[in-house]
């Protein structure tokens, strides 16, 4: 049976006030799914919110009152299931998920440039990681490139036919 499948959304900092609050560090796009109530699997176990600001990155955790119990949850990550994920986070028109975009096909012109194998922030910008198709290899072409994920480059993403079309990135494969 397969794992359920976790993304790393914030972790935990040290403790802030006298009264169990912490600092924490978001790695996610959707600050809106820490709400009060809202429980997240976390490398310390469960956790249940029972405070938040999100303006001061503050929040606590029920069963976690006061400074020497919240001390305890210091560096503690915090995940969310593809579900939750689903659930909690609203996307705009034209917005993916990271997980879906990855293992799509790169097509330009109609040509199979390669496939998405990882999707990394670097400044501002969503960077593809793509795995050059072997037919491109062959020719002697890189092993690998990068194509900013703007609209730019991307054209198109069909989720359902795994495939993201793309213009001008043969010319970045060739620089590469």
């Amino acid at each position: 049976m397969k794992k359920p499948q976790k993304f790393f959304i914030a972790q935990v900092g040290k403790t802030y006030g006298l009264h169990g609050d912490l600092k924490l560090h978001l790695h996610t796009d959707f600050p809106e799914q820490f709400q009060i109530g809202e429980s997240f699997d976390s490398s310390s176990g469960r956790l249940e919110i029972s405070r938040i600001n999100l303006d001061r990155s503050i929040v606590a955790f029920r069963g976690y009152d006061g400074v020497d119990y919240a001390k305890k949850l210091t560096n503690t990550k915090i995940y969310a299931s593809l579900e939750e994920t689903k659930d909690r986070c609203q996307l705009n028109e034209g917005e993916h998920f990271w997980f879906e975009l990855d293992e799509c096909n790169i097509i330009e012109n109609g040509e199979l440039l390669g496939k998405v194998t990882e999707i990394q922030r670097l400044a501002d910008v969503d960077y593809l990681f793509i795995q050059t198709d072997k037919s491109l290899l062959d020719s002697g072409f890189a092993k690998s490139f990068l194509i900013p994920n703007i609209s730019r480059y991307i054209v198109s993403v069909n989720i359902d036919s795994k495939t993201i079309d793309v213009v001008d990135a043969k010319e970045i494969l060739e620089a590469s």
